[in-house]
């Protein structure tokens, strides 16, 4: 069994259907119901099997068994769940209930992912099951992973000039494909502003924070050259000679009105 999985590990052997990452945790899963057959086969033929202090240490080790292997049994069986669908490989950057970073290894009690800090996090496979994947790596090579932002702009800029200067602000930045091309969606007209989203692909979704960074800043830049105000999400009238109502030191409510 063991060179048998070997070579279909390690592509040699190929059975349509079975993919790669499939021949350890099998071969494992196999392995663990051989033993647990010659176990069975063998207990009879053991020297003392039979007398009652033996049962009673079975039969004690059983519920011990039981009671402290609920949540043990559930990642177990979640780790198979997740291996035999294939929500993600190691090398995937996915999201698993708000946390996100690079799968290290997918292990028989949990799973590793390195998050965009650098920190390796140890999520149980019981709560990955419990929550949604996603998994921004599956269709990385042919369309990239969309990276999309938004800005408010007031009425009285065109719309047209508004999407001009996204389009020319996402060019600027590292990380982003031509192709598919960036394009931008008004999402909303609110009672202020309009909502402006720009949509742009990646191939580099680990690089993310990095990328908004630079598109946030690049936004910011090119909108302030063009004089073009961001109002979001509402603006506001400065005082023109009217007192402030924060009190200063030192004086009374008295003094102010005096």
């Amino acid at each position: 069994f063991r060179y048998l999985f070997n070579q279909l590990g390690d592509g040699n052997l190929k059975i349509t259907g079975f993919y790669m990452d499939w021949a350890d945790p099998t071969y494992r899963l196999i392995r663990f119901a051989v033993v647990a057959f010659a176990l069975v086969a063998a207990w009879p033929y053991i020297p003392g099997s039979g007398s009652p202090a033996f049962k009673g240490i079975s039969i004690f080790v059983g519920v011990l068994f039981s009671f402290g292997s609920t949540s043990v049994m559930g990642n177990i069986f979640s780790g198979l769940v997740i291996t035999y669908m294939r929500p993600f490989v190691p090398g995937d950057f996915v999201e698993i209930n708000e946390m996100a970073g690079t799968v290290l290894d997918r292990r028989t009690f949990a799973t590793r992912i390195r998050t965009t800090k650098n920190e390796v996090v140890n999520i149980p496979n019981s709560a990955i099951t419990a929550n949604h994947i996603i998994n921004h790596s599956r269709r990385i090579k042919k369309d990239g992973v969309l990276l999309y932002t938004a800005v408010t702009i007031g009425y009285d800029v065109p719309a047209e000039r508004v999407e001009s200067l996204l389009l020319d602000t996402v060019k600027e930045i590292d990380g982003v494909l031509e192709f598919p091309e960036p394009f931008v969606l008004v999402t909303s007209l609110d009672d202020f502003y309009v909502t402006y989203e720009l949509n742009a692909a990646t191939r580099t979704p680990e690089r993310r924070p990095r990328i908004y960074s630079d598109l946030h800043k690049q936004i910011l830049t090119n909108f302030a050259k063009a004089g073009v105000e961001i109002m979001s999400p509402h603006y506001r009238h400065n005082r023109n000679g009217n007192e402030s109502t924060v009190p200063s030191a030192g004086s009374t409510t008295d003094d102010r009105n005096s």
